[in-house]
Order: structure tokens, then C-alpha cells, then sequence
């Protein structure tokens, strides 16, 4: 399901400049499964595997993808590295150069990189971006609470026009199966009378019945618009129970076209053949938007 969440906070102290600020952002689109990507800052890469878990804990399909960034803040911004930090460093190199003399010194660029390591991954921080990543699941979860809102209208609607379209073919059913008896018995006695047939009358006669018999329920399309009926009922009753519903949508969605299928291929009308084309056409629009709902 779509969705977009975009969240701000303040970091807590000795984390980051006055003036900058934590930013979370986090945008969804339909998918089958849960693929999710994230792009985060240097500091926050050992959050990755608890991220991903807190984010598969309450969404379950979708591609979405999750940024973490300072906001207000340049890109590649250097901490001032604190004293402390800058003189453990120097007595750290002054042991390792003590063991094997033959080692390279810091440069400054090495020495910022660990004071930024340093200062950026305390145990502050890290629930600084968890609160503030927690709180953007919560704003992408009602925004997509409100796209399944408009999406079960939708659905609403389609089921509407499909129960309006079976409402139609359901009178037409019985005077088209008629209307083929009646020319299978025609052609019968047609076919009879020119080849000469020694058959007598009244045997001729019921075969004629037995065989615009049998055709008539080749053609009598009420138990699939029975079935239609019946997943129509299902349909709405999960969009009005909730929860995760896209795996059972999608195999309604399937027996649908099923039904409409099959009436389009019974159909010995023009006036059901436009009915099952007109199904097919609300049933594939169903199709399309079940596929955004999780």
C-alpha cells in the first residue's frame, strides 16, 4: 500500500549542532512482500539489523524505503572532537608505535573519523533515532490507514457494479436458453425432414428434447452468477473485517474472473456477452487496487 511519513526531532544533548535536527523519512508502494531498503548515515550503520526488525514487526508487504539524515546540517559535517577523545587517540598511537616502530601515524583525517565514530554511536543517540524512527511508523501506518479507506470505497463501488451487472443478465437467462431451445428444435426437424429419416416421429421427438435438454444447461449461466454473488459477499465482508487482506482478495479476485469467464464463454447472447465483458473490465479495475492493499 502507498504511503509517505516524513518526521523531525531534536537530538538529545552533545548530539549534533543546535541548529540541526534528526530526520526520518519513510515512503511505501505495493508489493507483494516486504522488500525494504535504507539509507542511513555512517553513524546509525550498526542500527540496521534492530531497524529492520522493528519495521517488519508491523509492516508486512511493500516495497518501502526508510532514510535517516540530519537535517539542517551539511553533508559530511566533521563533530568538533572532544579533548578527551583526541587524547585517549594520542596515547593509544603512542602504544601501538611503541610495539612496531615501523607503523604509519594518524593523519587528521583518520583522527576525525574516530572521534566521529565515537562521539556519534552512544547509547543516547541510538534511541534518539529509534523514538524518531518509531514515530514515523506510526504516521506511515495512518497514512496508509487512510489510503485503505479510499481504496475500500472503491472496492465498494466495483462491487456495487458487478452485483448490478448480474442483476441485469439474471432476467435475460431463461428467455436466451428458450430462445436456443427453440431454434435447436428447428434445425432438428429440419435436418430430419431432409434426410428422410426412418426414425419414428415420437422418437425423434424425445431425442430432439433430450438434446435441447442437455444444451439448455450447457447454457443456463445461473449457478455461476449464483457463485459471483456469493464471492461478492466474501469481498465485502473481509473489507469491512480488516486486517491483512490481500492473499485472500487476490484468490476471490481469481474466482471472480473465473465466473466471468465462464459466462462470457456460455453466453449465447449479445446482450450477456456485453454483461460478462463489462464484468471483466469492473473485476480487472478490482484487481488493480487490491493489489496497493496489505
Amino acid at each position: 500500500m502507498t504511503g509517505y511519513a516524513s518526521v523531525l526531532g531534536q537530538p538529545g544533548a552533545n548530539q549534533g549542532s543546535a541548529a540541526s535536527q534528526l530526520g526520518v523519512e519513510l515512503r511505501s508502494v505495493n508489493g507483494r512482500f516486504l522488500d525494504l531498503s535504507m539509507r542511513l548515515p555512517e553513524e546509525c550503520r550498526h542500527l540496521e539489523g534492530v531497524l529492520r526488525e522493528r519495521v517488519s514487526a508491523r509492516i508486512r508487504r511493500g516495497k518501502l524505503e526508510l532514510r535517516l539524515a540530519w537535517q539542517g546540517k551539511p553533508e559530511g559535517e566533521w563533530p568538533e572532537p572532544p579533548p578527551d577523545a583526541l587524547a585517549r587517540l594520542a596515547l593509544l598511537q603512542q602504544q601501538v608505535t611503541a610495539a612496531l616502530p615501523s607503523a604509519q601515524p594518524l593523519t587528521v583525517q583518520e583522527a576525525l573519523q574516530w572521534c566521529r565514530a565515537t562521539h556519534t554511536t552512544s547509547a543516547a543517540a541510538d534511541e534518539d533515532w529509534l523514538a524518531l524512527v518509531d514515530a514515523g511508523l506510526n504516521a506511515l501506518l495512518s497514512a496508509r490507514a487512510r489510503e485503505g479507506e479510499r481504496l475500500q470505497g472503491l472496492l465498494m463501488e466495483r462491487i456495487g457494479t458487478l452485483r448490478q451487472l448480474a442483476a441485469r443478465a439474471e432476467p435475460l437467462v431463461p428467455a436466451v436458453v428458450a430462445r436456443q431451445q427453440q431454434r435447436f428444435l428447428e434445425r432438428w426437424r429440419e435436418a430430419l425432414a431432409s434426410a428422410g429419416s426412418a426414425i419414428s416421429q415420437e422418437a425423434a421427438q424425445e431425442r430432439a428434447l433430450h438434446e435441447a435438454a442437455t444444451q439448455a444447461i450447457r447454457l443456463d449461466v445461473a449457478e455461476e452468477l449464483g457463485r459471483l454473488r456469493t464471492h461478492l459477499d466474501e469481498i465485502e465482508r473481509q473489507l469491512h473485517r480488516g486486517g491483512e487482506l490481500g492473499k485472500r482478495l487476490d484468490f476471490l479476485i481469481q474466482e471472480l474472473h473465473r465466473e466471468a469467464n465462464t459466462l462470457g464463454s456460455k453466453s449465447a447472447a449479445l446482450e450477456l456477452t456485453e454483461i460478462a465483458v463489462d464484468m471483466k473490465v469492473a473485476i480487472e479495475q478490482m484487481r488493480e487496487q487490491i493489489q496497493n492493499i496489505e
